[in-house]
């Protein structure tokens, strides 16, 4: 691994290329904070992708792509006189300090719950009128339950066991069951939603990210769909000549690959 010195000549490089392409490279000079935005988050999904993978040589890259982005934005903003890479770095580095006083101050914390309950109790006191403000709005709907449920909890609105979670999620089956024998569709639609915000928050009390297990099982059914493409076409067939029961042959022979 690198010295210390070797990782900031390495960021000094990065900073000091960043300045030459602002200055010189036609595409870098046109760019925006706005311009840039979607591509930060097509960024941020390709170091997901890699991360579920685990593939570290991809998740070095797409580390090493977030980071330009981030040089690019403080750049960017340092044209304006608004903040640059010290302002940013500086930020984060007091936000830390303020906000780990077990480590910087007094303060005595027995276990990682309680260090997140005073995380959320610290920034109320910043000024923040809800622990759920730093929820971003443009989040996908699964993520950001996950991220409502989490915040909630940091100040106490949570259960107590999982199993008091299960019947809860039960219960909101039952009544989606009940809307769909009834056949209102606005009805069936809003406590659909409960049953999955239920599963979410049954999921956080398993310590499984459901993020992640939505997107593996995503790439688990692509893997074994995509086998019995290979296979129709391997016997001249397309997937629409054939019964369910002979794909089924060849969707078991998958699941075992």
């Amino acid at each position: 691994m690198h010295s210390k010195e070797e990782k900031l000549a390495a960021f000094d490089r990065l900073l000091t290329i960043m300045e030459e392409l602002r200055e010189q490279c036609p595409w870098d000079r046109k760019q925006t904070l706005q311009s840039l935005r979607h591509l930060t988050i097509e960024e941020t999904y390709e170091l997901g992708d890699a991360i579920l993978e685990n593939d570290l040589e991809e998740v070095k890259k797409e580390l090493g792509d977030l980071l330009l982005h981030i040089v690019f934005y403080a750049k960017i903003g340092s044209e304006s006189q608004s903040f640059d890479i010290a302002d940013v770095a500086n930020g984060i580095c007091e936000k830390l300090i303020a906000r780990h006083p077990h480590i910087y101050g007094d303060v005595t914390v027995a276990d990682e719950e309680e260090v997140k309950k005073n995380w959320e109790n610290l920034k109320l006191k910043e000024g923040k009128k809800s622990v759920l403000e730093g929820v971003p709005k443009s989040l996908p709907a699964l993520v950001k339950a996950n991220r409502i449920q989490d915040k909630v909890a940091g100040v106490g609105f949570d259960w107590e066991e999982p199993q008091q979670v299960f019947e809860k999620l039960k219960e909101e089956l039952a009544e989606l069951q009940y809307e769909i024998e009834k056949g209102d569709a606005q009805k069936m639609e809003s406590e659909f939603g409960d049953v999955l915000f239920s599963m979410i928050n049954y999921a956080r009390f398993l310590k499984v990210d459901p993020e992640n297990a939505l997107e593996r099982t995503n790439k688990k059914f692509i893997k074994r769909f995509q086998y019995l493409e290979m296979k129709a076409k391997e016997m001249g067939k397309t997937l629409e000549d054939m019964s369910l029961s002979e794909m089924d042959v060849f969707w078991e022979e998958a699941k075992k690959i």
